[in-house]
């Protein structure tokens, strides 16, 4: 059976890699991975580089847990809210190389790491949930409320306008795009200046920068849970 989620560590650089189908779905199992990698990425004291497979970063939440019930449908979702909330505090660099179209919870992780590199091509980034009949969780708007400039935050959340990876830099989910074939190579080069950081200093000023940001996560995280057990 295929690994999940891949870690490897070269010179203080881990390189997480999500490999779950052609959609890359982030399922409870996903996450147990992803978290059992940062785990290792902390012990390890390293750069994270958070990619997926050529041409799909990840499609968002698995839709059949999804479509199980309005129960497992929360559930999932804050398993999900808790690992961005992760990446937005953790104590090392995080890059997201977006290996391709990046959509709904797969767009929100960028929305939550250090520094976002996409690649040129016809791929879609963008959070479509209003599209497919889902309202938005507050844990979500808030999220993109954090990184996206207004007008895109509104274009985006409320509109569930799509961009391609040129537009996405605008709209807030990539820093900078690059061809395919030189992905990795940017990322590890952008992991290697990131090396020349104080530790200590980036991850205190992130929790400092971030402090009303998280709390106001956390209090999401909890409203959107009471907001599905009424509905339960």
């Amino acid at each position: 059976m295929t690994e999940l989620v891949t870690y490897e560590l070269n010179d203080g650089i881990a390189t997480i890699s999500l490999n779950n189908g052609k959609a890359n779905a982030l399922s409870h199992d996903v996450f147990e991975a992803l978290n059992a990698a940062l785990d290792r990425a902390e012990q390890d004291k390293a750069i994270v580089i958070l990619t997926g497979q050529p041409g799909m970063f990840s499609g968002g939440y698995d839709l059949k847990e999804m479509q199980k019930g309005p129960k497992e449908a929360m559930a999932l979702v804050k398993t999900g809210s808790t690992l961005t909330r992760r990446l937005s505090a953790f104590p090392l660099p995080v890059i997201g190389a977006c290996s391709g179209h990046a959509i709904a919870k797969g767009a929100f992780v960028l929305l939550s790491v250090d520094y976002r590199i996409g690649v040129e091509g016809s791929f879609k980034l963008g959070l479509n949930e209003v599209a497919i009949g889902m309202t938005m969780h507050h844990a979500g708007i808030e999220i993109a409320r954090h990184r996206m400039p207004a007008p895109y935050f509104y274009r985006s959340v409320v509109n569930a306008e799509i961009f391609n990876p040129e537009g996405a830099i605008s709209a807030g989910f990539l820093d900078e795009v690059v061809a395919p074939e030189q992905l990795m190579e940017r990322a590890k080069a952008v992991a290697t200046q990131f090396k020349q950081l104080n530790m200590k200093a980036h991850k205190q000023t992130k929790l400092k920068v971030k402090a009303d940001y998280l709390a106001l996560l956390d209090r999401c995280i909890e409203q959107d849970v009471a907001h599905f057990d009424v509905l339960g």
